[in-house]
């Protein structure tokens, strides 16, 4: 997990943690372990929506799914401290910027294994022609594929937009597998990486796609991200070569995405965000048979509940012991 500096925060104490609220689907045994770690704290449960109480709670955790933040930040009269579960906050952070006495915190670092393993599934399965496997097992068919369509990922160059905590993991994992790896962030200058190669600046990204076998996007949402891939950055990457998304699906234009797709220039595409989310049912991607949409499932496993519990709990001991949170968001920039 990532510590960042406390310096957003308008005040310079906190005050006593009495109240905590969890709007979260939670099993009871999951409830209990925020209890018994916790028992001088009165802690608040619901599923969705706001707890009663909820105006009494200095600090509470919500799922990737609420997403009235609004309303919770107008109701929590006595918040000082809102966690998210996600990584993504563009639409809290965006609704926080009334609140400046509220410290946002998220979810960075909880997904990031289980997302850089997810990705390298889908290259896994372009590389191995899986999906083609799949289909003709689905018709009982035999059919196995030329050996000029499958290939191997050790040696091959991918590229990460976005070296978050998911980019970092991917890249560690794919240097494990011989992979060259370049970096994409927004500023170049900062020290190289662990398991990166070389590091570029977001402006100059289009020279790297153009030497790039998989591009992978770990982006949050910002004014700059959205569409940053659009039709003319689409055409930098090399041809042939496959796009990845796990980060947002507004930073893709779909519609040049899919004439790249048509037209062979992108291989295939393995997406785990899309826009809109659910994926219409009329869109040319769902046909595509080098086309990947797993549902935006890339974050969730039991493991990375584990982390966010964990996670919450000692930003729950910091608040109260009026200590740096671990993961505090910039609301200005949005993540």
């Amino acid at each position: 997990m990532r510590r960042i500096d406390r310096s957003f925060q308008v005040n310079n104490s906190m005050p006593a943690l009495k109240t905590f609220a969890l709007i979260h689907p939670l099993t009871p045994e999951q409830l209990h372990s925020f209890q018994s770690a916790f028992p001088d704290i009165e802690i608040l449960h619901a599923e969705s929506g706001m707890p009663r109480g909820f105006e009494q709670a200095q600090a509470a955790a919500v799922h990737w799914n609420v997403n009235n933040f609004a309303g919770l930040l107008a109701a929590g009269r006595s918040l000082r401290w809102l966690h998210i579960r996600s990584t993504g906050v563009e639409q809290l952070a965006a609704a926080a910027q009334t609140r400046r006495d509220v410290t946002l915190t998220n979810g960075s670092g909880n997904h990031a294994p289980n997302i850089a393993e997810h990705v390298l599934a889908m290259m896994f399965a372009f590389a191995r022609q899986l999906p083609h496997f799949v289909r003709a097992q689905d018709r009982r068919e035999w059919k196995p594929v030329r050996s000029d369509r499958v290939f191997e990922l050790s040696e091959q160059h991918v590229v990460i937009v976005g070296l978050g905590s998911i980019g970092l993991e991917l890249a560690r994992r794919a240097k494990a597998l011989g992979m060259r790896v370049t970096g994409v962030r927004r500023r170049a200058a900062m020290p190289l990486p662990p398991s990166v190669d070389e590091v570029c600046a977001i402006f100059d990204v289009d020279e790297v796609l153009t030497k790039a076998d998989h591009v992978v996007l770990a982006l949050p949402l910002t004014e700059q991200s959205i569409q940053l891939f659009d039709k003319r950055r689409l055409a930098c990457i090399k041809p042939g070569a496959y796009l990845y998304n796990v980060g947002r699906g507004q930073t893709v234009d779909h519609d040049a995405l899919v004439g790249a797709l048509a037209s062979g220039h992108i291989a295939g595409a393995g997406l785990d965000v899309t826009y809109p989310e659910p994926l219409p049912d009329n869109s040319p991607l769902w046909v595509f048979p080098n086309v990947l949409l797993t549902a935006h499932t890339a974050g969730a496993t039991p493991r990375s509940y584990q982390r966010f519990e964990a996670l919450v709990m000692e930003n729950m001991r910091r608040f109260s012991e009026d200590r740096p949170l671990l993961n505090v968001v910039d609301k200005a920039v949005g993540y």
